[in-house]
């Protein structure tokens, strides 16, 4: 699935991801994934729905889904680099997300997010209706262990 606005195109296709740029991102200045390793970042892209965001060929966004196709997915790994921050690429990013074809009538779809709140209510998502039914193992730090 593709999107052509004023040069920025956003493409699922797994062979045009720049893995080294992703893995450096995600490693070194992600405020989630610091210190993740390479052999990781390769494997969760494998398994997932990958949505690369590039401007004039070059990649400069991510986004990842973590989804079953039928009745839940998960939103992570979301970045637009620093350089290319404040032209909306993000807002272009997430509504071919929610835009693609396999992820269409899913009975939950959740993500996390720290500072983002605003860019992601804008396509529907909002604080979980019933916090009290969700729980989680979270271990943030670890990559750095």
């Amino acid at each position: 699935m593709m999107t052509n606005d004023s040069s920025f195109e956003v493409s699922t296709d797994q062979t045009r991801l720049d893995i080294p740029m992703i893995y450096r991102f995600l490693s070194e200045q992600s405020t989630w994934a610091v210190g993740i390793s390479r052999p990781v970042v390769e494997r969760a892209i494998e398994n997932s729905l990958c949505f690369g965001g590039y401007l004039d060929g070059r990649q400069i966004a991510f986004a990842r889904v973590i989804t079953d196709f039928s009745t839940f997915a998960n939103l992570v790994d979301v970045f637009v680099v620093p350089e290319a921050r404040g032209c909306g690429y993000g807002k272009q990013l997430i509504g071919v997300v929610m835009r693609h074809p396999s992820l269409q009538q899913l009975r939950r779809f959740t993500l996390a997010t720290s500072d983002c709140h605003g860019l992601y209510e804008r396509f529907g998502f909002t604080p979980p209706l019933r916090p009290q039914t969700l729980m989680e193992r979270y271990f943030p730090n670890i990559y750095l262990s």
